[in-house]
C-alpha cells in the first residue's frame, strides 16, 4: 500500500466544517420564546464550536478512541442554538455527549447519569435545581456549566462542584484544532425512554451518526418532501430524544437554513415557523396536534409545511386534517437503538400519476421504504419471512449501519435484540408488495384475541376520523375466555359530545366495508375529557392507560 494514502475517517468535523465553507452565510436561527432572536450563520457556528473545543480541553474533559469512551458531558437543555454547538464540538472533540432526556421522572434521569457517569454538565439555567441534585448524587460530576439567555447572571454555587458560564467560558477561548479521530469512537450517549421498566442505554460512533445524516439527506430529496437548499428546517422533536432524528445533522450537511425555538410554546413555534419561512419539521403525532389545534393556528398559512411524522402511528383523522390546511405529511418510522430513521414514506416514479388522495395516504399513513443502506425483513415467530401481501403481521428485523451494537451495561438485552444476525424491534408490521412497511403495533401492544392478533394502530386509525374525536387510545386487557380484549379510551375534540354507542357505530362502518372484522370492535369505549397521558418524547402512554383501566376493575 502506497505510504501516502490517507484513511478517510467519517467523523462529524467533516460535515459542519464543509457547511462553513460553501454555506457561511446561511442562517442559523434561535428565536426562544419571549427572548431576542440570535441570528448566527455556518461560519459563525464553526468558529463557536472550535472555541467550544478550547473550553472542553480548560474543563479537562478526556478523548476517547475506539474500544474506549471519552468522558461522559452531559446537556439538559431545549433545542437551543448552544445545544447545536454541543451535538458537534462534543463528539468532535473525542469526548461523549449524553443527551439527558429533560423530561423522564427525576428518578430516572439520576439513573440513566449514574448508568452514563457523567462528569461535566451543561445545563440550561432552567435546570440549576435538578442539576444541583444530580451533582450531590452522581459522584463523577466534576464541573457544571450554566447556559442562558440573559446578557447578565448572578453568582450560582453547587456544593462540591466548580461552576462556569457556558457564554464566558466562550468569549475567552481561543479556536481548537480538533484531532482527527478515528470514525469508530463514540460520538452521543443516550437513553430509551424507560417506558416498559427502567431506560436502557445506547451509544453511536461518529461513522454511525454520519452515514445516518447522509442516507437520510439523499432520502428526503424525493417525492413528497423534495428537500433542497431552498428550505428551511426546525427540529420538534426534542433535541435530547435521538439527535432530533437528526435533523440538526441532516440540514446541516444538506446547507440548509435552521431554526431552533427553545422551549416549546406551540402559539411561540407557529409565529417562528411563519416568520422565518419553515418548511421542515419534525415530531410526533401530538406535535401535528398541536400545530393544528392551538388557538392561533388558523392565523397562519400552513401549506408550504412538510412535517415528517414518527414515534407513534399517525391518526388517519389527524392526517385529514393536516392535508385540509395544505400541510404535508410524511411517515417514517425508526427506534431509539436506529438512530433513529430506518424507513421513510418516499414515492416511487410508477406512482407520480396515482390519484393525490392515494399519493398522500401512502406518505401519510405507511412507514415507507427502508433508506439506502438499511436491509429490513418481517418474519414469524420462527423467523420466517412472512408474505408481502400488505396483511400478514410479523416482527421487524433490522440490519443497518447505524443500528446499536449493544446495550450499554445489559449483556442480556444485547442478545435477545441481536438474534441470528438481525436486530428485532419489537414492532409487529406488515408489507406489500411494492416494499412499502405498515407498522401494526408495538409487540407489548398488540393485542392477542382468541390467539388471532388485534392492531390497537388500526383501531385507533379508524376511530380517529370520526369528527369528534381529538385523542384516541386503543389497549388490551385481560379476559377469561380470549386472553384479552380491546378497549378504547377516546378525548372528544373541544365543543363536541361524543358516547360509547357513536363510537361502536362508527366503527361498525368500517367492519360493513370490509376492512376490519366484527370481533375486532373495542368490548368499552371509556371517554375521557383530559388529555391523554403522554411519555417524556409525547407518545400517549399507554402503560399508564392500562394501570388506570385495571384500577377500575375494567
Amino acid at each position: 500500500m502506497c505510504s501516502q494514502y490517507y484513511e478517510y475517517q467519517l467523523t462529524l468535523d467533516k460535515i459542519i466544517r464543509r457547511a462553513a465553507q460553501l454555506y457561511p452565510s446561511i442562517e442559523v436561527v434561535y428565536a426562544p420564546p419571549g427572548g431576542s432572536i440570535i441570528r448566527s450563520n455556518y461560519a459563525r457556528e464553526w468558529d463557536r464550536v472550535q472555541r467550544l473545543g478550547s473550553v472542553l480541553e480548560e474543563l479537562g474533559v478526556q478523548s476517547g478512541e475506539p474500544g474506549r469512551f471519552g468522558s461522559r458531558v452531559a446537556v439538559l437543555d431545549w433545542n437551543t442554538i448552544r445545544h447545536y454547538e454541543l451535538y458537534f464540538a462534543v463528539p468532535m472533540y473525542g469526548a461523549v455527549l449524553h443527551t439527558v432526556n429533560v423530561l423522564l421522572s427525576p428518578e430516572d434521569i439520576i439513573y440513566t447519569m449514574l448508568q452514563a457517569q457523567d462528569e461535566v454538565l451543561f445545563i440550561n439555567e432552567d435546570f440549576i435545581p435538578l442539576a444541583r441534585v444530580a451533582s450531590s448524587l452522581v459522584k463523577s460530576i466534576k464541573k457544571v456549566v450554566i447556559m442562558s439567555d440573559k446578557a447578565e447572571h448572578g453568582e450560582v454555587s453547587f456544593d462540591g462542584v466548580e461552576v462556569y458560564w457556558y457564554e464566558d467560558l466562550l468569549r475567552n477561548a481561543k479556536p481548537y484544532n480538533f484531532p482527527e479521530l478515528n470514525e469508530n469512537v463514540v460520538a452521543t450517549m443516550m437513553f430509551t425512554s424507560g417506558t416498559t421498566g427502567r431506560p436502557k442505554g445506547t451509544y453511536f460512533t461518529h461513522r454511525q451518526l454520519v452515514l445516518h445524516a447522509i442516507s437520510v439527506a439523499l432520502s428526503i430529496t424525493a417525492p413528497p418532501i423534495n428537500a433542497s437548499i431552498y428550505d428551511v428546517a426546525m427540529p420538534l422533536v426534542p433535541m435530547f430524544h435521538v439527535h432530533a432524528w437528526g435533523l440538526p445533522y441532516i440540514a446541516t450537511v444538506t446547507g440548509i437554513k435552521q431554526v431552533y425555538p427553545g422551549r416549546f410554546d406551540w402559539g411561540h413555534i407557529l409565529r417562528v415557523i411563519n416568520d422565518e419561512g419553515v418548511t421542515i419539521v419534525n415530531g410526533v403525532p401530538t406535535i401535528l396536534y398541536n400545530l393544528l389545534t392551538h388557538s392561533d393556528s388558523p392565523k397562519y398559512d400552513l401549506s408550504r409545511l412538510k412535517f415528517i411524522a414518527g414515534g407513534a402511528a399517525l391518526p388517519r383523522g389527524l392526517l385529514e386534517e393536516a392535508v385540509k390546511r395544505g400541510v404535508t405529511v410524511v411517515q417514517g418510522f425508526g427506534l431509539t437503538e436506529t438512530a433513529p430513521v430506518i424507513l421513510l414514506s418516499m414515492e416511487k416514479p410508477n406512482m407520480r400519476d396515482w390519484p393525490m388522495d392515494r399519493r398522500r395516504e401512502l406518505s401519510g399513513l405507511s412507514a415507507g421504504l427502508p433508506l439506502p443502506l438499511v436491509d429490513v425483513r418481517i418474519v414469524d415467530e420462527q423467523d420466517r419471512d412472512v408474505p408481502r401481501d400488505g396483511k400478514t403481521m410479523g416482527e421487524l428485523v433490522v440490519r443497518a449501519p447505524w443500528v446499536i451494537k449493544e446495550y450499554l451495561n445489559d449483556p442480556e438485552k444485547t442478545r435477545n435484540a441481536w438474534r441470528n444476525g438481525w436486530f428485532h424491534t419489537d414492532d409487529i408490521a406488515v408489507w406489500d408488495s411494492e416494499g412499502y412497511i405498515q407498522i401494526m403495533d408495538r409487540a407489548k401492544d398488540v393485542i392477542k384475541s382468541g390467539g388471532e392478533w388485534i392492531s390497537s394502530t388500526r383501531l385507533e386509525d379508524l376511530i380517529s376520523t370520526h369528527p369528534g374525536v381529538g385523542e384516541v387510545a386503543v389497549v388490551g386487557v385481560p379476559h377469561p375466555k380470549w386472553g384479552e380484549r380491546p378497549i378504547a379510551i377516546v378525548v372528544p375534540k373541544p365543543g363536541w359530545s361524543v358516547t360509547e354507542s357513536d363510537i361502536r357505530n362508527h366503527l361498525m362502518k368500517y367492519v360493513e366495508q370490509g376492512q376490519i372484522p366484527k370481533w375486532w370492535i373495542p368490548d368499552k369505549v371509556i371517554i375521557m375529557e383530559s388529555e391523554l397521558p403522554k411519555t417524556s418524547t409525547g407518545k400517549i402512554d399507554k402503560k399508564i392507560l392500562r394501570d388506570r383501566i385495571s384500577s377500575l376493575g375494567v
